[in-house]
């Protein structure tokens, strides 16, 4: 798969330059799918800018989510038939929970809870701020994607160490294959 097949797509806030997404783009050419807004995120107009995405991509891609994002993929989905290859979502935020993400982001809720129509890879943290591990699990579960626990790790981004992360960039590569 050609690196612009590659579609990274980050959370609440935008990746910064030390996360894990912004190093992957930069060292291999993967492509940022840019929202209007990122502190005031609508389902709406996120799920619009990565269909305008997936699109000019001209064939299937593999979508690199984190936090939030993992649920705009959820919500895609359903027009994902055949325009995605698979989806590597970590540290999916709990967008129906009050005790673990902000008000900001209720518009991606209800979750939906469907099996993908593509591969996925779900990796979560046993101590990530913005989802319970079981509830993770259950994500997991319910969207047919392999889950990948990696113990302790926040919520998997630069102020939890998550630089380079070359082992996630090894499960990426697992599902460009």
């Amino acid at each position: 798969m050609n690196p612009a097949d590659v579609l990274i797509l980050p959370g609440y806030g935008d990746s910064g330059p030390e996360h894990w997404q912004s190093r992957w783009e930069t060292a291999h050419g993967y492509t940022r799918v840019v929202q209007d807004d990122w502190l005031e995120p609508t389902r709406d107009a996120w799920i619009a800018t990565l269909d305008a995405a997936v699109a000019a991509a001209g064939g299937p891609v593999v979508l690199v989510a984190h936090s939030l994002a993992c649920a705009l993929v959820a919500h895609f989905a359903a027009r994902a038939a055949g325009r995605v290859a698979g989806a590597l979502l970590v540290a999916p935020a709990d967008v129906e929970s009050a005790d673990h993400t902000p008000d900001e982001v209720r518009s991606f809720a209800p979750l939906p809870l469907a099996r993908l129509p593509f591969a996925a890879i779900v990796v979560a943290s046993s101590d990530d701020p913005f989802v319970d591990l079981v509830r993770a699990r259950q994500f997991a579960a319910a969207w047919g994607a392999r889950l990948v626990e990696i113990g302790a790790a926040g919520h998997v981004n630069a102020d939890a160490g998550f630089g380079p992360w070359p082992a996630g960039h090894a499960l990426l590569a697992s599902l460009l294959r």
